[in-house]
């Protein structure tokens, strides 16, 4: 086949080219099958697969009835999730093993059960227009549970009718087992309810947000009007009330809640809830400020409780997945007491016993413990910041085993047995592909799903080149250059920066991410030089690394940013009078922010979704970095747009969903008001029926020729 050229349908078309890659991977309970979701690469709408490495075939094993979830039958509260996980996909979206074989499978608000591989998918619970939310099994498998309308539910799987376990929050503003937006969109803690090990009881969360003032958001793109055309959001904005959260125990069979002691700080986060082997209940408990995390213990029948360790930190508190309870009492945990996040053994009294891994390297996550083995299965960044691989090490802590052999990301799923895991790899060279492997040594057993999306070979993506270099004051960042063809000729080129810049993100790695950015591919194609730096702030390089931005959001990133810029002139790579930005959400934020800081480097820049003042952006995440406007009020308004748009010179394009219940369009508004009082041009390009990650294909189409016309036109 001849290489085409790429075509905005390409840039805007999810997934992109080779991303499609199976989900949800998982190993049966009795390990003879893998399973996973599946769309293929011309689709957004899963089915469940299923995968036998003893005869070495896939195969549907679940298609959704009806075409399962679409983007017209998710109730809001689907589609508010969805945000909160930036999932795109359909059909069938999730799936839970039993401990027994059954398939657990939510679909359009309902529920349905599948008793083993080969049995008939069969309707559970009809959530009868109410839909049921977060479900799962109970570990004995036996039970399920749900919420809906704001109460939590069990079922038992055999035969019988939902039980009600908590009351009195439906209608009264309050949940009981969801968590809160705060928790969702930025701790990471997707649920509000946890059982037992023993299947016998259910920790959960009552959420109350009725002291939160209203954000109202109305879709002033809609036909009709009335409550369909307007969402009421208790959003808590930066140095304001956050919802109020209690966590309590209840039976599997019913009865009054307990209501655990959270400590006499009411103002403060719930981090993480976990069951321990023995029955106990864990919780990690944040403060505001986000420089403390308690690690506490509770007798669930009693309600005593004890501190099992404390962490704190100048800088701030990542909130991490790497606390693992052993069998023995003892208890796997991970602290960035040294810059780097490292794991630690402790014995059940919270004393530490030893460090396990240690460096100038962090831990990603734990894949696997086993016990038996005293081995630790993980992954890290030992070998480079821009990879991940998976290494083991033992209970005694000696230097880590690497088990992944490519160069590239790794993204491994170990069997119950520890023989063999899942592996799912990609470089920016190769597209994802999905192994079977031997835990043992790292061996290739078999292929479980090679990437065969016609669109690699229709488009030849070439890869871009990584390069290090040093900021003004001698530290290392990482960027990524696309090339315009041949044609264009050597250079200097008009020049557009890729930018996302901000905390818990990394755009420049070893891995088809950086390929697949099609924009990035596009513009290349299009003659312009395209390129994309980590600057200080970003993850993955150390605590030390990120901390640059403490207090002051939006100064060093911007420096960074130039820096890469001369330096690709100092290359005779970027024509230094033709320099544009692009970005999305802080990549918003920061394109806004170059244009207005770096006159003098930057000409054009397109800012889609920008936080514009970080005053208007939310809780948890602003506070880690900027503490409270109340308590950094300079921080807030020189990390701000509006407090620069005086030295704004060049073309600015704003982007924004009208219905953006993450980074309001109100961020967009109070720029445009600075910008005409200081009588600055800028444009405007609107979406009114997209939130903060736009979902119409049309949408996007159409938004791509847009910012690729902007450009073209002003560079």
């Amino acid at each position: 086949m001849s290489h085409q050229p790429i075509t905005l349908e390409d840039v805007a078309t999810y997934p992109l080219p080779g991303t499609a890659v199976p989900q949800s991977l998982a190993f049966s309970p009795d390990g003879r099958l893998i399973t996973y979701l599946f769309s293929g690469p011309d689709s957004l709408s899963q089915q469940l697969w299923a995968y036998d490495p003893e005869t070495a075939v896939a195969r549907t094993l679940i298609a959704p009835p009806g075409g399962g979830d679409t983007e017209d039958s998710l109730s809001l509260e689907e589609k508010l999730r969805r945000e909160r996980l930036r999932q795109h996909s359909l059909g069938i979206t999730s799936y839970a093993w039993g401990k027994n074989g059954r398939l657990l499978i939510p679909l359009q608000g309902n529920l349905y059960l599948q008793n083993g591989p080969d049995a008939e998918l069969e309707l559970l619970v009809d959530g009868n227009g109410s839909p049921l939310l977060d479900p799962r099994f109970s570990p004995d498998g036996a039970w399920v549970s749900f919420v809906q309308d704001c109460e939590l539910y069990v079922l038992p799987v055999a035969d019988g009718e939902p039980r009600q376990l908590t009351r009195g929050a439906r209608g009264t503003g309050r949940t009981h087992g969801l968590a809160e937006y705060i928790a969702q969109e930025e701790m990471a803690r997707r649920e509000g309810y946890w059982w037992s090990p023993d299947s016998q009881w259910l920790a959960f969360t009552e959420v109350d947000e009725t002291h939160i003032p209203v954000y109202r958001i109305v879709h002033q793109g809609k036909d009709q009007t009335g409550d369909g055309a307007q969402e009421d959001h208790r959003y808590p904005f930066a140095g304001q009330p956050n919802a109020k959260v209690r966590l309590g125990v209840v039976g599997r069979d019913s009865g009054d809640p307990l209501w655990l002691d959270l400590g006499d700080d009411e103002d403060i986060y719930l981090a993480r809830v976990k069951w321990l082997p023995n029955g106990r209940l864990t919780a990690q408990i944040e403060n505001r400020a986000q420089t403390r995390l308690d690690l506490v213990e509770f007798n669930v029948e009693t309600g005593a409780k004890r501190t099992l360790l404390t962490e704190t930190s100048d800088v701030w508190i990542n909130l991490h997945d790497l606390f693992k309870p052993l069998k023995d009492g003892r208890f796997l945990w991970a602290s960035e007491r040294t810059g780097f996040m490292h794991l630690y053994l402790y014995d059940a009294d919270g004393r530490l016993e030893r460090p396990l891994t240690q460096g100038e390297w962090l831990v990603g996550g734990i894949t696997a413990v086993d016990e038996k083995a005293q081995s630790i299965y993980f992954t890290a960044t030992l070998d480079s910041p821009l990879e991940t691989h998976l290494y083991a090490v033992s209970f005694s802590g000696e230097a880590p085993r690497r088990l992944t052999r490519e160069p590239g990301s790794h993204a491994p799923t170990i069997d119950l047995a520890r023989r063999r895991f899942i592996d799912v790899y990609q470089s920016k060279d190769t597209p994802p592909v999905v192994r079977l492997c031997s835990l043992d040594d790292g061996a290739i057993l078999q292929t479980i799903v090679a990437n065969q999306d016609p669109r690699l070979e229709r488009l030849s993506l070439q890869p871009p080149e990584i390069v290090t270099l040093h900021s003004r004051d001698g530290v290392e960042l990482y960027g990524a250059i696309y090339r315009p063809p041949a044609s264009a000729g050597s250079g200097p080129y008009p020049t557009i920066v890729h930018v996302y810049g901000g905390p818990h993100a990394q755009m420049v790695k070893n891995s088809w991410q950086v390929t697949a950015s099609m924009r990035a591919q596009y513009l290349a194609q299009q003659g312009f030089l395209v390129f994309v730096l980590d600057n200080r702030g970003s993850a993955r390089r150390g605590l030390a690394f990120e901390g640059w931005i403490k207090g002051r959001m939006g100064i060093i990133e911007v420096q960074d940013q130039v820096d890469g810029v001369r330096w690709l002139v100092e290359q005779g790579l970027a024509d230094p009078a033709r320099v544009g930005i692009y970005g999305w959400s802080y990549g918003g934020y920061m394109a806004a922010m170059c244009l207005a800081q770096a006159p003098d480097t930057f000409k054009v820049a397109v800012a889609g979704a920008p936080v514009t003042h970080y005053d208007g952006y939310d809780t948890h995440y602003t506070e880690r970095y900027m503490g409270t406007p109340q308590d950094n009020p300079e921080g807030y308004t020189q990390g701000s747009v509006m407090a620069h748009v005086d030295n704004l010179q060049g073309k600015l394009l704003l982007v924004h969903g009208l219905i953006d219940e993450n980074v309001h369009f109100r961020h967009t508004a109070r720029l445009i008001n600075a910008l005409i009082r200081a009588r600055k041009p800028y444009d405007l390009l609107l979406f009114p029926d997209e939130r903060h990650s736009p979902r119409s294909l049309a949408d996007r189409v159409f938004m791509e020729e847009q910012i690729r016309d902007y450009f073209g036109r002003n560079l």
